[in-house]
């Protein structure tokens, strides 16, 4: 993909005129090992300098042949993958804006930097650090760092030789998911989002049934159906089906392409974002993308409801009661709980065509973010060997996940009054409800795992990194997913 930078694995010797830059950490030497003479006597000169303490975003620069960079890490007991992670972005950032064509970098010799795993994700943050979204832009923004050669620390070269394809593929599924979320609603409707499965499946050779209105009422999806029954655009159900082996994974993705809130309308205060609403069908379609480059040995299926809210006079009201597919009725009290509704009939489709193992993400509640802030989705699951095999690739791929309960209590508070269930419960555990609400779709399959994406899904326009949508999801479940291969 043209927003992807191009990652060489290269020797330990930089490429004559490009610059170099490498880390170190507080207190400690940089990593020198396989540089040349010259280059090894520059940079630990820079150690040396008595301002130079190696703390965190330090910054200390050496002219000669290559020219090169040392950046301070801070302590290494402090050091993680996302720190990892945030300075390899950081590299990119510079070379970029100071008008590079080329970098070369060599990552510190940690354990967030060593085996294939962390190369796959070093291999894959490098790739993504440049991205960027100008498809509504009338004149592209020039572009100068195209490539990244990428010196591993020692001893590793086999290991980033081995992580350059996945780490690539796992990239490209987050364009994907990135480039599809930042697109605005005009133009992504539940239509076109179905399109753009379409397109998917063409190029990789899956299969997919997309259910239209009449479809959906004939299935008895009247969840879907209701959600978006007040806009212009009509929902969507989008089914894909692909590979083959012993184990059936299942994608669910919440679509909502835009969210007003419907009747009970949102504020006008940042509804702009609301185009991130699509964010966990995107993030599956993303997922899609990598799985099926990366030939997983899996049979899946991946469903995405898709829906836009809207208020009209056709659009569904607080008080409404809707049947769902599985024939459990919903009384609504507030139609901006609208995702946990189009989910229910899509989580119920997913469980009736059977699954070994159920992996559903959604930006379902502002509740998530009030709990975990921006920086971890929320992860909730019956399952204890699926929620560790999930927070283990969470770490990995530097996207964190924090376990949540699924207590009766929360489930107790969703039943209804004149229905078997209602959409909302009291202020309080909103995204803990929630969850609970899902799990009365889940039918017949015990490992299953739902990810409130809420937090991490998007950056705010004056936040710490580029505004717009992260892909979040798309790393994790496909270096999930690898790691249940054997390939990671």
């Amino acid at each position: 993909m043209s927003s992807l930078l191009e990652v060489t694995i290269s020797s330990s010797r930089p490429p004559r005129g490009v610059l170099f830059a490498t880390a170190a950490f507080a207190d400690e030497p940089p990593p020198t090992e396989g540089l040349p003479d010259e280059l090894t006597r520059r940079l630990r000169a820079l150690t040396r300098r008595s301002a130079w303490t190696g703390r965190r975003g330090q910054l200390g620069r050496s002219a000669g042949e290559p020219p090169a960079v040392l950046f301070g890490l801070g302590p290494r007991d402090d050091f993680d993958e996302v720190a990892l992670a945030a300075w390899l972005g950081t590299v990119v950032a510079m070379a970029g804006g100071e008008m590079h064509r080329r970098v070369a970098v060599r990552p510190p010799d940690h354990a967030a930097s060593l085996g294939v795993t962390a190369a796959t994700a070093v291999c894959r943050h490098l790739a993504l650090a440049g991205y960027r979204f100008d498809s509504f832009r009338s004149q592209e923004r020039p572009r100068t760092l195209s490539r990244v050669h990428l010196l591993p620390p020692a001893g590793e070269v086999g290991h980033y030789r081995r992580a350059a394809a996945p780490g690539r593929a796992i990239a490209s599924g987050v364009a994907v998911a990135r480039d599809l979320a930042n697109t605005p609603p005009n133009e992504a409707t539940p239509g076109w989002m179905a399109e753009q499965a379409r397109e998917l499946a063409r190029q990789h050779d899956l299969g997919i049934r997309v259910l239209e209105p009449a479809h959906l009422k004939r299935r008895g999806m009247g969840a879907i159906l209701a959600v978006g029954r007040g806009s212009a655009n009509p929902p969507r159900l989008v089914r894909l089906e692909w590979g083959r082996g012993p184990h059936r994974v299942a994608l669910v993705g919440k679509g909502v392409t835009f969210d007003t809130g419907g009747i009970s309308i949102k504020p006008a205060k940042s509804m702009d974002e609301m185009k991130y609403d699509k964010c966990g069908a995107c993030a599956v379609l993303g997922i899609v993308r990598g799985a099926a480059e990366l030939d997983l040995p899996f049979r899946f299926r991946a469903y995405l409801p898709l829906a836009e809210n809207m208020p009209s006079g056709d659009a569904y009201r607080p008080s409404d009661i809707v049947k769902c597919y599985n024939g459990k009725t919903v009384e609504v009290l507030n139609t901006d709980a609208e995702g946990r509704m189009i989910l229910a009939d899509a989580l119920a489709l997913a469980c009736e065509e059977g699954a070994d193992s159920l992996v559903e993400m959604s930006t379902l509640t502002g509740a998530t973010v009030v709990a975990l802030g921006h920086h971890g989705a929320a992860l909730y699951s019956p399952d204890d060997g699926l929620a560790g095999e999930l927070e283990a690739a969470a770490t990995s791929s530097a996207e964190r996940l924090w376990r949540m309960p699924l207590w009766r209590e929360f489930g107790a508070e969703m039943r209804g009054n004149h229905a078997d269930l209602q959409n909302i419960a009291g202020r309080w555990g909103g995204a803990n409800n929630a969850a609970a609400f899902l799990g009365e779709f889940i039918e017949g399959v015990e490992r299953w795992a739902h990810l409130d994406i809420a937090g991490t899904a998007w950056v705010s326009a004056g936040g710490k990194a580029t505004a717009g949508a992260t892909g979040y999801g798309v790393a994790l479940v496909l270096t999930w997913l690898l790691r249940r291969a054997g390939r990671l």
